[in-house]
């Protein structure tokens, strides 16, 4: 079974991902919905990608987010 690779991203990427400042993406980080940072570093939160992305289509579809 191939390995899937972890993806992460900083506020700078989720920034550009969905058109807002970075200070913006730390607002949002701050939201009880929004993913936990899988580390803190010296630049910065960063995130898994993958957890981004599923919050992005949650908030853009309204939907309910995928079960795991």
């Amino acid at each position: 079974m191939p390995r899937e690779s972890l993806r992460l991203v900083g506020a700078h990427e989720i920034r550009k991902l969905i058109g807002v400042s970075r200070q913006r993406v730390y607002q949002l980080a701050r939201r009880p919905d929004f993913p936990k940072p899988v580390a803190k570093l010296t630049q910065g939160k960063i995130w898994n990608l993958n957890d981004v992305e599923e919050w992005i289509s949650v908030e853009r579809t309204g939907r309910e987010p995928d079960p795991r």
